[in-house]
């Protein structure tokens, strides 16, 4: 890999493992709706002229179906999700249940007929990889938040399926369309819902300080624009394949923030499930070697 790649990939295995942290700050203090609106907003305003440069608009009368649909599945309901979740649990533990995403993706990728090659390692990066995610869940996880796993694996599907419905129905769009016009639509979505809650006053709980206001600033301009950027230029230097390597870097990125920011505890859980969900998303998305 060249020096541009490494330097890339270093770059969105950060940008990429600092959300968790951000919205557990967020969190404390504004609603699911009001960082979901925010970090939409930001990121499309700042990503719209890049999109209006490339033409991007100019798919939209032809995919304007699958590009809403791809908005709903990658940002509506995982952002909303996630947010809910860390009102509950930790960022590492968040981070480390949605780092199952390639194990999802590789089980949907086959139920639709779209990778047909597995042998025997790839089913045992499945049963890995559940079984890490089991651990987290069993030893980690208090009565009270059974609720935040279940919006984890929310994320997680949406994640997981996102990518699937775009080299399916959006393969011909360029990327920056995809994106920007999606943002753009789930942002008005959450318009109205932000409005009411700023009308009833249950936008916030309590005073809200700069910290939260840099964490949603951070999300829009850094995690959801730069980092899109960043994205497409690493996978025009080393490829799709390469790229993804950064799902197993950025949850620990994610727990050593949490660690060092938020006083969050390096508990069982993480030790045992987080290698095992590693190792069986590696070997879950791990194709045969040819003999």
């Amino acid at each position: 890999m060249t020096k541009r790649g490494w330097i890339l990939f270093g770059a969105l295995s950060f940008i990429w493992g600092t959300p968790y942290l951000m919205i557990r700050v967020a969190m404390h203090e504004v609603s699911p709706a009001v960082m979901v609106f925010t970090r939409l907003a930001l990121g499309s305003l700042l990503l719209l002229p890049w999109a209006l440069r490339q033409g991007a608009f100019s798919v939209l009368k032809t995919h304007w179906k699958p590009i809403v649909f791809f908005g709903l599945i990658e940002m509506a309901f995982p952002w909303a999700a996630i947010g809910f979740a860390e009102q509950r649990i930790s960022s590492s533990l968040a981070a480390l249940l949605i780092a199952s995403v390639p194990i999802i993706n590789g089980v949907v990728a086959r139920q639709m007929k779209l990778d047909l090659n597995w042998d025997a390692k790839r089913v045992l990066g499945i049963a890995v990889g559940l079984g890490g995610v089991a651990t987290l869940v069993g030893l980690d996880v208090k009565a009270d938040s059974w609720w935040a796993v279940g919006a984890c694996m929310i994320t997680v599907i949406g994640y997981a399926t996102a990518p699937i419905l775009i080299s399916k129905k959006l393969a011909d769009v360029p990327s920056s369309g995809i994106i920007t016009l999606s943002m753009v639509f789930v942002a008005l979505v959450y318009l109205p819902i932000v409005l009411w809650q700023v009308h009833t006053g249950t936008w916030h709980h309590g005073t809200v300080h700069v910290n939260t206001w840099l964490a949603l600033v951070w999300l829009g301009v850094v995690c959801t624009s730069i980092a899109f950027v960043v994205f497409f230029a690493l996978i025009d230097e080393i490829g799709p394949i390469r790229s993804s390597v950064i799902t197993y870097i950025n949850p620990a990125v994610a727990v050593l923030l949490g660690v060092l920011f938020l006083n969050e505890d390096i508990t069982t859980g993480l030790i045992i499930g987080f290698p095992l969900v590693l190792l069986g998303s590696y070997l879950a998305t791990r194709k045969p070697v040819a003999a």
